[in-house]
């Protein structure tokens, strides 16, 4: 994740994305529902998008359900920072939530993690990249 898209810091809402078999066809539905324009963002293989608002302004991603994303619910899901992502999920655990699937990221960059609270609602735990010496 991008420093324009990093929220001020821990428990605040970092970025927010959709994860879905057919992203362009997304892209498109909410460009003429909500007025969003897109940037591509190579992921490697292929694109998922940057979605802005009419002023410019960075809303929120798109993105396929392909590598790293593969496993993601159809949701539109938000990502909170935390200072310590490890201590995070064991208090998860600890509290009668579910982690979902493997930590994302790592070796040195950004962290994150999907899980679940007790009721079922599904977000995502964002550990940024410490900062560059």
């Amino acid at each position: 994740m991008s420093d324009e898209r990093t929220a001020p810091g821990p428990g605040s809402v970092a970025w927010r994305d959709l994860t879905v078999d057919d992203a362009a066809a997304i892209r498109d539905f909410y460009a003429e529902v909500v007025g969003w324009s897109a940037s591509e963002v190579d992921m490697g293989g292929y694109t998922d998008y940057e979605l802005r608002t009419p002023a410019g302004d960075i809303a929120a991603g798109i993105c396929h359900a392909r590598a790293d994303n593969a496993e993601l619910p159809p949701v539109w899901l938000i990502y909170v920072m935390v200072e310590d992502l490890d201590a995070s999920l064991s208090a998860v655990r600890a509290r009668g939530g579910e982690v979902e699937g493997p930590v994302r990221g790592g070796e040195g960059g950004d962290r994150w993690a999907v899980i679940r609270d007790p009721a079922g609602a599904a977000l995502a735990l964002y550990e940024p990249a410490p900062p560059a010496p």
